[in-house]
């Protein structure tokens, strides 16, 4: 049984990858783990060289997704920076520093999910 991922989710993914890569994000990921995860639809995943860009990235996010009038549910790292959760319900923003993201490495906890091609979101 394939699980569609509703428009909506599409729609605000697209909306935060606009927003990071405003920011100048670097190799923004797009994980679809609706089939392997009930904790959301889709995993974004991003880096940022610096803490300021990082938190700026964040704070870009959760402004354009506001607008479009989604509510961040809850924001981890902010302050430190080296690795920001943002939780939007139906999908979930990392944004990590490079040290971080090459330690944690989500996208091989997360390879269960399917990399979506961020160029042909449908």
């Amino acid at each position: 049984m394939e699980n569609k991922i509703q428009k909506q989710t599409i729609e605000m993914a697209r909306t935060a990858i606009k927003a990071m890569q405003d920011k100048k994000a670097e190799d923004i990921r797009l994980i679809d783990i609706s089939e392997v995860s009930v904790v959301a639809d889709l995993f974004i995943i991003a880096g940022g060289s610096n803490r300021s860009q990082i938190q700026a990235m964040c704070d870009n996010v959760e402004e354009k997704l506001g607008r479009s009038g989604y509510t961040v549910r809850q924001i981890e790292g902010y302050d430190t920076a080296n690795w920001i959760l943002m939780d939007f319900g139906d999908i979930i923003v990392h944004i990590f520093d490079k040290e971080n993201r090459l330690l944690y490495d989500l996208e091989r906890l997360w390879r269960d999910g399917r990399e979506l091609d961020l160029d042909n979101l449908e």
